[in-house]
């Protein structure tokens, strides 16, 4: 009997609005009685928004404020610098 391949997980990036394998975007993640944050392992409780891996959406979802809309929060300045700098850190390797 042949084995199905296992299904790719597929999420929606807010900076281009395209559908990309879960496991090359970046997740951000607002629990429930906390601030928004950088979820590197990617299974944080709470409501996750993901981006590209690149500037280009980054900056794109900081304009139209699509991380916000996704999140129902404000994004502090601080995590959208920190989600730059892995996207800078990772271009560079």
């Amino acid at each position: 009997m042949p084995v199905k391949p296992r299904k790719i997980p597929m999420r929606m990036c807010v900076g281009c609005r395209e559908m990309k394998p879960k496991a090359t975007l970046l997740r951000v993640v607002k629990p429930q009685d906390g601030d928004a944050h950088i979820d590197r392992v990617g299974k944080a409780a709470g409501r996750g928004a993901y981006v590209c891996n690149s500037i280009e959406c980054l900056k794109k979802a900081e304009k139209t404020h699509a991380l916000e809309r996704a999140l129902d929060a404000k994004i502090d300045e601080g995590v959208l610098r920190a989600l730059e700098e892995d996207i800078l850190a990772g271009e560079k390797a």
